[in-house]
């Protein structure tokens, strides 16, 4: 699934469009998370004025109506020229002036909806705060850790704590700083929780950087690949030697996802100590 820096990426790789009007619109295939807006067709005529992203989500504001796109877990655009041929899951093309942009997605659970009241109350309020923000600090997320007995990397996937810290960064995150991903999140301490505020700032920083993660086939909308990837540590290297001190890197499941780990590095005797007196202090 495209995470914060692909998104980012993704809206980057969309300027171009800016200022353009939309000449035609054509739905190819409706049925994605929620049903492509049948009135849709209102965008023709209209100036794209600006984007920007809230979470994983594009904000696309034209000159009479907002949109909120949303990738899913195999969504992409792309800038087309309109000769170029289509492909089988491409939903969505909008025709600009001077080019085409085209929704691609093969599992069609991504979103192009009106961001209206209805919308933004649903998605938009309830989310955290964007992690490359000032308001993500060490003093905010120890007041939402303070509570939380789940895992280290469960608190912090958590988007009503903060957005778009996804699976790769988590994981990446926690294994650069020795923290085990199933580590109570209560149990961290003040400094634990000062550099992985610092620390996950500066890994999706690099990510954005590095135009993202190409996992499988997340591509910009100018066709281009990601290459953060090719800096994992953690995700992905289940059963393989870890780089600082040659243990074999295990994997659990938190939260339904997959959990990358180093038994040594992460201290994984002493998070079962923690979380047994943890259980201990919610039972008493």
């Amino acid at each position: 699934m495209p995470e914060l820096p692909e998104v980012e990426t993704t809206k980057t790789s969309l300027l171009p469009l800016l200022d353009q009007k939309v000449m035609q619109v054509q739905v190819r295939e409706s049925r994605l998370r929620w049903p492509i807006p049948e009135d849709i067709q209102q965008l023709q005529g209209q100036k794209l004025i600006s984007l920007s992203r809230r979470s994983k989500y594009i904000l696309a504001e034209f000159e009479h109506h907002t949109m909120l796109w949303h990738l899913g877990m195999s969504g992409s655009f792309r800038i087309c020229d309109p000769q170029d041929e289509l492909r089988k899951h491409d939903h969505l093309i909008i025709q600009f002036e001077d080019c085409e942009l085209r929704y691609h997605d093969p599992r069609r659970f991504g979103c192009i909806i009106w961001l209206n009241q209805e919308s933004q109350t649903k998605l938009i309020d309830t989310l955290g705060p964007e992690p490359l923000s000032d308001a993500f600090n060490a003093e905010y997320l120890a007041s939402k850790f303070k509570n939380k007995n789940v895992g280290a990397k469960v608190a912090i996937m958590d988007n009503h704590i903060v957005v778009g810290v996804g699976n790769i960064y988590a994981t990446e995150s926690l294994f650069n700083l020795g923290i085990h991903p199933a580590q109570p999140a209560s149990s961290l301490s003040v400094d634990q929780i000062k550099k992985l505020v610092i620390e996950v700032k500066r890994i999706l920083k690099q990510a954005i950087d590095l135009g993202g993660s190409t996992l499988r086939d997340y591509s910009n909308a100018m066709g281009e690949n990601g290459y953060f990837q090719q800096t994992l540590l953690a995700y992905g290297r289940a059963g393989e030697m870890c780089v600082n001190c040659e243990t074999t890197l295990e994997n659990l499941k938190l939260g339904q996802r997959a959990s990358v780990f180093c038994p040594q590095c992460q201290q994984l005797k002493k998070v079962k100590m923690i979380a047994k007196k943890v259980s201990k202090g919610n039972k008493a």
